[in-house]
């Protein structure tokens, strides 16, 4: 049997990731703060035994802190390796190098880098099961986990909602792990990208292609570049009740400086009646898009999505490692889809995406891109190349 990874979102079938939210539901009915319904104020022993390793090539505090704490109310243990200068990678060990080494020290692993593909090609030396906790500006799955039970538990579904998304929908993995998530459950998706920040056109690509989304004609907000929603889906009026804003911060790692004026959300943004009951979401860290003094306001529910982390992560944990074989993962590709029947290896050519994992070691690997046939699919990093 092929071991189980979750390296991107469509690594998981949408009745898998309804079991993850069930799991974590349970985790926070039994394992909850009584004094905050969202919060893990408990521990568990059904990881007992267990060794997560974290392997952060690149900042972070949510993903980090909350996968470290997880698997600590689980029951069991955290190694981690939070600074490339000091460990072998400053030697020039490679990343194929140290899945392998690191897979005889723990049960499994989390890992942020900054190459796009990396946990996939990460996943390929490994024994035992990875987690991709964001690779480059390519996918973010776990954050998207987040994401997605954080609005089913606020507005108690996602079918039919309309979420705007705002920002830097080019460099944001966040942003793009959730189109892929907000497609697959229904969602209606209104674009409002920063000037020059519009999403790449292979993400538009590949939710038309696998969730057969196409655009909305009509929707008139202010910054919105366009609307996706079902096939057939038409909204109600060019202005419509926004049941979610999504927005995060320029990403200055990935861009050299803003090609215009970015977005700001505050109390006054959000006046107008599109968006009297929206709920306000942001993955956290804000720089200066969203204004603290929104904080106190009912709409704004960035730090109760932060805080749900810890129970997705534990669920997570939990079925991957089959801690709980009533909800364990199966340890076989799911097929959603998989490409490994029709990945070739051409000699010649090289990924397009100058950030792509095999831009640094590897062999690059393509996939078909559907109907578009002149073009191939990154095995890794998703990008089209002629």
């Amino acid at each position: 049997m092929t071991l189980r990874h979750l390296t991107s979102i469509n690594d998981l079938t949408n009745n898998e990731i309804e079991r993850v939210f069930s799991l974590a539901e349970k985790f926070l009915a039994e394992r909850g703060d009584p004094a905050t319904h969202y919060r893990i104020g408990r521990s568990t022993d059904s990881c007992a035994g267990y060794i997560m390793a974290t392997l952060f090539y690149e900042p972070s505090t949510r993903t980090r802190l909350s996968f470290e704490s997880a698997m600590s109310r689980l029951g069991g243990s955290v190694i981690s390796s939070a600074d490339p200068a000091a460990s072998s990678v400053a030697k020039g060990e490679t990343l194929a190098d140290t899945a392998r080494v690191v897979s005889a020290y723990a049960d499994i692993m989390v890992l942020r880098h900054p190459r796009e593909g990396a946990a996939k090609f990460a996943a390929q030396y490994a024994s035992v099961p990875i987690i991709n906790g964001g690779d480059g500006a390519h996918e973010h799955p776990t954050q998207t986990l987040c994401d997605l039970f954080a609005i089913r538990r606020e507005k108690g579904r996602l079918d039919r909602l309309n979420v705007a998304i705002l920002g830097d929908l080019k460099g944001s993995r966040t942003i793009h792990s959730l189109v892929n998530g907000l497609a697959r459950f229904g969602a209606n998706i209104i674009l409002m990208p920063a000037p020059g920040m519009d999403l790449p056109d292979h993400f538009v690509a590949e939710i038309k292609q696998r969730c057969h989304y196409w655009p909305i004609e009509g929707v008139r907000f202010k910054g919105a570049t366009g609307a996706y929603g079902p096939q057939g889906r038409s909204l109600s009026c060019p202005h419509p009740q926004i049941d979610v804003l999504y927005l995060t911060r320029f990403q200055k790692e990935r861009w050299p400086a803003t090609t215009g004026d970015y977005p700001v959300v505050n109390a006054e943004f959000l006046t107008s009646k599109p968006f009297e009951q929206t709920l306000v979401l942001h993955p956290l860290p804000r720089v200066n898009e969203l204004d603290p003094d929104f904080d106190s306001d009912p709409r704004a529910g960035y730090f109760r999505q932060a805080s749900y982390g810890v129970a997705i992560r534990m669920a997570l944990i939990s079925m991957l490692l089959n801690a709980r074989s009533e909800s364990a993962l199966e340890r076989f590709a799911t097929g959603f889809p998989d490409h490994s029947a029709d990945d070739v290896t051409p000699s010649a050519l090289s990924c397009s995406n100058l950030n792509c994992i095999t831009r640094a070691e590897g062999k690059p690997r393509f996939r078909a891109s559907g109907s578009r046939s002149a073009l191939k699919h990154c095995t890794y990093c998703d990008h089209e190349t002629p």
